[in-house]
């Protein structure tokens, strides 16, 4: 991240005032909103958030022990920028994008900006054309690439502003801030410096709703996120947000991963770096850290970097969808993040909202799930930046600000349950507060894909559950066998999809990831089965012998077939619906024949 600029643009002035993040200075004259300011001896990276004339309010991004009044400040005359190029995959940042693998145990205010460090701007990267002297070349366009260690290719873009000729291309290695190209009379980096808080421009935005699968079947199956949407994880201390969001970085079927870690523990961090260099990428068997940027600004950084952090993870992805790929945004948590601005509007005197967070506070959110979308690129390309925000309410109150607020940008709600988490049933994805709004939409992708039923058995089992969590409740208090036959079967149906599809075991090599085709089959299989157990009620078997059936292999099934083995979920299926059908003789309804109620598998 770079606070510097031309000398041209450095004015000088002197802090008057300093309360933690927030630096009050004066003799600042032309300064502008968002202007980066280096402040103090050690030249500490500052935002100006509020100008009156010649003073201002910095936010500061450091740490700012050691500023006293009347230290030196002075413009940058550019806004807070990241240094987008090769070597962002399989690395870990800072919440400005200094890489930490050459930081100090102990960071210190001193560390340099990608943009002037020079491990990073002395590493030479091999340039590929892609593009001959004398074409004519279009803003966005990839101009050539460069090799990298993963799978993901990292493409050399024309900037959004260029577009003209190819007057001259780099021939052998170059470092970052070399030229590659020379377009219309304009030397063009092989990195490029860009505002984090602006977003990069596109195409045009589209419409079509595809999936993202994330390789947890309660998301995949019941509350299901478009490519280039945005979703949200609430859910109190214990119910598994963090390990659900490593599960997703892990699985999903993107092809860049931007984890933020925004004021989360240390540790949560390391084991997030320790299984994503360790796993192997299911779809192009390199390791999964290889298309990973990792940002972390855990609890013990500077506060108001959690901001930045926010902010640069989006530019990152959004970097990576001009490239054409489709790329993941995962922020743990976007509740620390509001903290911080809380904290920094209450040390600047603004008025309070709710629970005393900043009246922007909405707007802040707005601004960074809208930068979600499925865009074709200025170069053509078909791309996305999908948005995963995790929120930590206090106390687990789903009615604070930060969630509420946050429930009107999204597109997808998941909501954890500490009654699950503490039942020990993972993902603790709660089927009674989450939704999907796009669920209509990728029903109709899936029915042009080759799964027709899909959205029947979707709404087969959520309606499944409700009804065995209303029947719970009432069984609760009169009994379940005074409940009549069929009703008890719903309630057997209830704890077959709650266990036997929907719970997931992440340390499983079987069943910690699952593919969309695998949970379509277990979830046709369950149903089936309630189908059967339903007829077999209907047709006079007492509900006491059907709940006495052994469901364990059906129950097993998840764990003893691979991730991708749909066929092996069928075959295995079919076996026990065959056993269960005969508790009463032959077959004699509809609903034992294949497929029953639901449809074929």
């Amino acid at each position: 991240m770079s606070a510097s600029g031309s000398s041209s643009a450095a004015a000088a002035g002197t802090i008057t005032r300093v309360s933690g993040p927030l630096v009050e200075v004066t003799g600042l004259p032309g300064l502008s909103m968002l202007e980066v300011v280096a402040v103090g001896p050690e030249r500490i990276s500052a935002q100006a958030v509020a100008i009156n004339g010649a003073d201002a309010t910095l936010q500061a991004y450091e740490y700012t022990g050691g500023l006293k009044a009347g230290d030196a400040v002075e413009r940058t005359g550019r806004q807070l920028s990241g240094l987008l190029g090769p070597g962002l995959l399989g690395t870990v940042f800072d919440g400005l994008l200094r890489p930490l693998s050459s930081a100090p145990l102990w960071l210190t205010q001193d560390r340099q900006a990608s943009a002037e460090d020079p491990t990073v701007l002395g590493t030479e990267w091999g340039f590929t054309p892609s593009v001959s002297v004398g074409d004519t070349v279009q803003p966005g366009q990839v101009l050539g690439t460069v090799p990298s260690a993963g799978t993901v290719e990292f493409r050399v873009l024309l900037p959004p502003s260029l577009g003209g000729e190819v007057q001259w291309l780099a021939d052998g290695p170059v470092r970052p801030l070399d030229p590659v190209a020379r377009v219309g009379g304009v030397d063009v980096p092989l990195a490029q410096q860009w505002p984090v808080h602006s977003p990069r421009p596109f195409g045009e935005r589209l419409s079509e709703a595809v999936p993202l699968q994330t390789g947890q079947r309660v998301l995949d199956l019941l509350f299901p996120l478009p490519r280039g949407s945005a979703a949200a994880v609430p859910g109190g201390f214990g119910t598994g947000k963090t390990l659900t969001l490593q599960q997703i970085a892990k699985w999903s079927d993107a092809d860049v991963i931007v984890y933020v870690g925004c004021g989360e523990r240390g540790n949560e961090m390391a084991d997030v770096l320790d299984g994503l260099s360790d796993l192997e990428d299911p779809r192009t068997g390199g390791k999964l850290i290889d298309r990973t940027v990792i940002i972390a600004n855990t609890s013990n950084m500077p506060m108001m970097a959690r901001e930045a952090s926010i902010a640069t993870g989006v530019t990152v992805a959004e970097f990576f969808r001009d490239m054409g790929y489709d790329a993941v945004v995962i922020a743990d948590s976007t509740s620390r993040w509001a903290e911080a601005l809380r904290e920094f509007a209450n040390r600047n005197g603004d008025l309070p909202a709710e629970e005393g967070y900043p009246a922007s506070l909405a707007s802040e959110l707005a601004a960074f799930y809208e930068r979600a979308a499925r865009v074709r690129t200025l170069g053509g390309a078909t791309a996305s930046v999908t948005i995963i925000g995790a929120v930590s309410p206090p106390g687990g109150d789903m009615s604070e600000p930060v969630t509420t607020d946050t429930q009107r940008f999204v597109r997808s709600l998941w909501v954890l349950d500490r009654d699950l988490a503490y039942s020990r049933h993972y993902p603790a994805v709660s089927w009674r507060g989450s939704f999907s709004r796009d669920a209509e939409a990728l029903a109709l992708w899936h029915a042009a894909h080759g799964d027709p039923l899909w959205a029947q058995r979707r709404a087969s089992a959520t309606l499944l559950l409700s009804e065995a969590d209303r029947l719970t409740a009432l069984a609760d208090i009169i009994g379940t066998a005074s409940l009549p036959g069929h009703e008890q079967m719903v309630l057997l149906g209830g704890r077959l999809i709650r266990d036997g599809v929907l719970l997931q075991n992440a340390l499983s090599p079987n069943d910690g990831y699952s593919s969309a085709e695998k949970g379509s089959a277990l979830l046709q299989i369950v149903l089936e089965v309630v189908d059967v157990c339903q007829a077999l009620v209907a047709r006079g078997v007492p509900p006491a012998d059907v709940e006495r059936v052994d469901f364990t292999p059906i129950l097993r099934l998840r764990e003893d077939t691979g991730p991708t083995d749909a066929d092996g979920v069928v075959a295995r299926g079919r076996a026990f619906l065959s056993e269960l059908q005969q508790l009463d003789g032959p077959a004699e309804t509809a609903a034992n024949t294949p497929g029953g109620a639901h449809g074929g598998t």
